[in-house]
């Protein structure tokens, strides 16, 4: 599958101009810091692009800034096809990120266990 390369450039430039709030939580996820998981950041999902995915744990991570809350239906339906694709989305707004970063990192934690494995358990059901 080809990458829109419109896509791929705005991805780019996410990623070389993080907000600070990104910036932050970055620091924390990179380089498999973070739960052992490997996290990447400004990642296409196609047609979309995703603050941070850890795609092993099929765990999606946005930070949302003011402009967020005026586009709740855009949002919703952004996390209901991310879903459909397996993906659980989890979201924290700025404020939260720069003010309660161990809170957010505990919440993250929180997800990565609760997210079931996409790999089938090999005795048929789901592991524990």
């Amino acid at each position: 599958m080809r990458i829109d390369p419109t896509l791929k450039q705005r991805a780019g430039q996410m990623r070389a101009n993080p907000t600070p709030a990104e910036q932050k939580l970055w620091f924390a996820l990179r380089a498999n810091r973070f739960e052992n998981q490997q996290f990447t950041r400004q990642t296409i999902i196609a047609p979309h692009i995703v603050d941070f995915a850890s795609k092993a744990a099929r765990l999606i991570i946005e930070t949302d800034g003011d402009t967020h809350s005026a586009q709740d239906r855009y949002d919703a339906r952004r996390t209901g096809f991310l879903e459909s694709l397996g993906y659980h989305v989890i979201r924290f707004g700025n404020p939260d990120v720069m003010g309660n970063i161990e809170g957010v990192l505990g919440m993250i934690a929180q997800a990565l266990h609760e997210t079931p494995s996409p790999q089938p358990s090999p005795h048929g059901g789901r592991e524990s």
